[in-house]
């Protein structure tokens, strides 16, 4: 490249353009952002590839013109407000981690770029973007400059199709002619018929078989190279190195077998060893698809959104039964599942959850709201414009946002196995040629490639996730619905559990209510029910649902303090609902013990709504069942302590009981415990107690037909599968222990395979036949475990 020209991108530049960097000239800070990027990570091999590898390719000028359409790009976006773009772009071409690292920085190399994720099992990076700095197509094409052109089909996005890389189905099926054929040719020298193997023919075929084994040398193995050289010049030792070292070993003393006319060579067992190892990469590659589908498909949230009937009525609808053109109604603090029109006046919208963001977005009449987007304020209505996505839903609720820092012991010793492993067997294959060289030079290679193929931990890898994966699916279908696998494992390590107490243990659809006070007019019970009409709090539905029905009616303002009541404006008329906290004076002291809901309408209080509790069944069992197997039982509440008696009649003796607790002091409280080395799980119902769920180890919001999103918590639970708490525990700390067998299970293998190859009496061959063998049998055992253990959960 000449003097005038950029070394990134071959643009002509002008002396006062010219950047100059590490001795290269660039024509601008984007260009030599990349090359930087480039450089730190060892991949300026990236530049070897072609001439000015940083320009837009030729061949795609113009291509991505289309994107300069608002609404051809519009349709591409799953996230489109004013000031933040979100799209998700598939890149067939990411396949290892320095792709991730790439994907995932962006922003170093265009203005406007705020974020990118890499979903590396989808081959997906999700880009979030300010519009008025770039755009769509200007992305695209710089995907495209960089080696990552995005594949983009309308049809797809608007169907939900993804384009299928079917490389590894090609390898396969190159691997299995080249097999099959040089089995077939190889069968006259394996049984040494002279009648038809005479001299003159025996080096033609030993050479046809040879130039068959190259498709399948070159191509179907060529993965497994290029892992291996990337691994090396990053510095990690991967699995991938001692199988292509094996493959190259293996083929080098084959070819030379057969120049120097010492026999055959190994390419039938070559060709073999590649075919099996491609089919056990194919094996797991399904494995880690099916878990996937899996977890798309049994981790929708069990929440329900109230739909607006064409009579008026409102009714609860489970999310995966909104369909387009349903009117939804949206309280204060619920998430709006589905995109759609608003239909209210006016609002406000909290996207943090999609794009970090957490200033309120103003909506008016007929503007289109976004899935993910929070409503601020009190209730709206909207008309749905596209069922539900159940996987957008886990998508934000697994956002890596709101991920807590998690100490991964099963993966640990995945890592720590993984780190010491490679080295390892790379000594012991050499150590091993070196001491067959001097016995037998025949069996010296066929101990060295055994060594290396027969070690490969593929099964170890498949442990942790295949069993967690499991443990998920059969969690979900009993209606306990996990963040992660990351949760199962912090739930074996629980030894203290804290429990809510109104809307946890309590239920909120057994419950009596009277009103002790100055009567209130009908007029007045309609303003307090339309105040409540806003409110997702257990109290303020019970007490929605016990009033009677009333014209529904707008309020001028709504203000809802968490922790201590509702503050609205209606026809004029201040209400003021909530606890003795919010009233702001002393209250008269009859039943003052009991759970009650304050009522003051301008500025005069009126009296209070008396609720006698009704506990869940199976609470007293279930704090048995937890005290009997050594978990610490607490309980906070934001209600005084009227009925402490009672609990403590019904808990185990020195369960810690606290009343009149502000969502802050429930937090200190849990942050006191884990400073006391405690491994807390919260039951919480998701609202009062979001900061003590994000705090705490484990944090599991009970659903009772509430549209209340809380990413903060690690778990959802149907309230209806309360008493089944104490199971779901055991399972996580009995599906450990399949992890653990498992693990020991593959190492055993690994350990009797090793002595065998080692003796010399295990070829490669064999070796790269039970290889997936094993990983098979890995699956099986985990499965069988899982399901097993999981049977004492569905007795119950």
């Amino acid at each position: 490249m000449d003097d005038k020209n950029c070394f990134h991108c071959g643009k002509e530049y002008t002396a006062s353009e010219k950047i100059t960097y590490d001795e290269k000239s660039f024509c601008c800070v984007g260009c030599k952002t990349v090359y930087e990027i480039f450089s730190q990570n060892d991949l300026t091999c990236y530049y070897d590839y072609a001439t000015s590898p940083g320009a837009t390719p030729p061949e795609i000028n113009g291509k991505y013109e289309f994107l300069d359409d608002e609404k051809i790009s519009s349709k591409l976006l799953e996230f489109e407000e004013t000031t933040t773009h979100i799209v998700s772009l598939y890149i067939p071409h990411i396949h290892c981690s320095s792709c991730i690292w790439i994907l995932e920085n962006l922003q170093k190399l265009q203005k406007g770029i705020i974020a990118s994720q890499v979903n590396f099992t989808q081959k997906k990076v999700r880009i979030t973007y300010q519009p008025e700095q770039t755009n769509l197509k200007e992305i695209v094409y710089l995907l495209a400059s960089i080696g990552y052109e995005p594949y983009i089909s309308l049809e797809n996005y608007e169907t939900g199709l993804n384009n299928i890389d079917r490389t590894l189905i090609y390898k396969l099926g190159v691997a299995f002619f080249c097999f099959g054929n040089i089995m077939l040719l190889s069968f006259p020298e394996y049984f040494e018929v002279d009648e038809f193997w005479i001299e003159k023919y025996k080096p033609f075929f030993r050479w046809l078989i040879f130039f068959l084994s190259l498709p399948s040398f070159l191509y179907s193995a060529s993965g497994y190279y290029v892992s291996a050289y990337k691994s090396i010049r990053s510095s990690v030792l991967n699995i991938d190195i001692p199988i292509a070292l094996g493959i190259i070993v293996m083929f080098i003393r084959s070819t030379v077998d057969i120049v120097f006319d010492y026999g055959q060579g190994f390419f039938d067992s070559l060709t073999g060893l590649v075919f099996f190892m491609l089919l056990g990469k194919l094996f797991q590659q399904k494995t880690y698809d099916f878990l996937s589908f899996e977890r798309d498909y049994k981790s929708y949230f069990p929440i329900a959104v109230t739909k607006i009937l064409s009579d008026g009525s409102e009714v609860p609808c489970q999310v995966y039964d909104i369909e387009k053109g349903d009117r939804l109604l949206i309280r204060n603090q619920e998430l709006i599942p589905v995109d759609g029109i608003l239909i209210s006046p006016k609002t406000s919208l909290d996207y943090s959850f999609v794009t970090g963001e957490a200033d309120p977005i103003e909506k008016k009449s007929g503007d289109k709201v976004f899935a993910g987007g929070k409503q601020i304020g009190g209730v709206i209505e909207m008309e749905v414009l596209f069922s539900v996505s159940q996987s957008y839903l886990t998508q934000l609720w697994s956002n890596d946002v709101f991920q807590k820092k998690i100490d991964q012991k099963h993966k640990s010793i995945t890592d720590k196995v993984s780190q010491y492993f490679t080295p390892a067997l790379l000594l012991l294959a050499f150590g091993a040629l070196l001491f067959w060289l001097f016995i037998d030079t025949y069996i010296a290679f066929n101990v060295f490639t055994a060594v290396l193929i027969v070690a490969c931990p593929c099964a170890l890898a498949l442990t942790a996730p295949f069993t967690l994966g499991n443990v998920l699916r059969i969690m979900g279908n009993n209606k306990m619905y996990l963040k992660n696998s990351l949760v199962v494992e912090q739930l074996a390590k629980v030894d203290t559990v804290v429990f809510d107490k109104t809307g946890t243990i309590t239920s909120a659809n057994k419950m009596q209510i009277e009103f002790v006070g100055t009567s209130l007019t009908s007029e007045e019970e309609q303003w307090v029910k339309n105040c409540i009409r806003n409110s997702n709090h257990p109290l303020s539905r019970k007490l929605y649902d016990f009033l009677p029905n009333t014209e529904k009616q707008n309020l001028t303002e709504f203000e809802e303090i968490i922790g201590k009541g509702i503050i609205a404006i209606i026809q004029n008329h201040k209400i003021e609902i909530g606890s003795d906290a919010l009233m702001g004076e002393t209250l008269t002291k009859d039943n003052l013990k009991q759970t009650k809901v304050n009522i003051k309408i301008d500025d005069h209080y009126k009296g209070y709504y008396l609720f006698n509790h009704q506990y869940r069944e199976g609470l007293e069992q279930l704090f048995k069942d937890l005290t009997k197997n050594h978990y610490q039982v607490k309980v906070l509440s934001g209600d005084n302590d009227g009925e402490k008696a009672y609990l403590q009649s019904i808990l185990p003796e020195n369960t810690e009981l606290i009343f009149n607790q502000k969502p802050e002091q429930k937090l200190a409280y849990i942050e006191k415990l884990q400073q006391e080395g405690k491994n807390v799980m919260m039951i919480g119902d998701g609202l009062n107690d979001a900061g003590a769920l994000a705090q705490s180890n484990v944090g599991i919001a009970i659903s009772e037909n509430v549209n209340v999103f809380s990413p903060a918590c690690d778990g959802i639970m149907d309230s209806l599968e309360f008493s089944k708490l104490f199971l779901y525990l055991r399972y996580a700390k009995d599906s450990m222990k399949t992890i653990y067998m498992s693990f020991g299970l593959s190492l055993l293998y690994n350990a009797i395979g090793l002595t065998f190859a080692l003796a010399g009496k295990l070829s490669p061959l064999f070796a790269a036949i039970i290889m997936p063998m094993s990983a098979i049998t890995i699956v099986s055992f985990v499965t069988i475990m899982s399901k097993f253990y999981g049977r004492k959960i569905n007795k119950n």
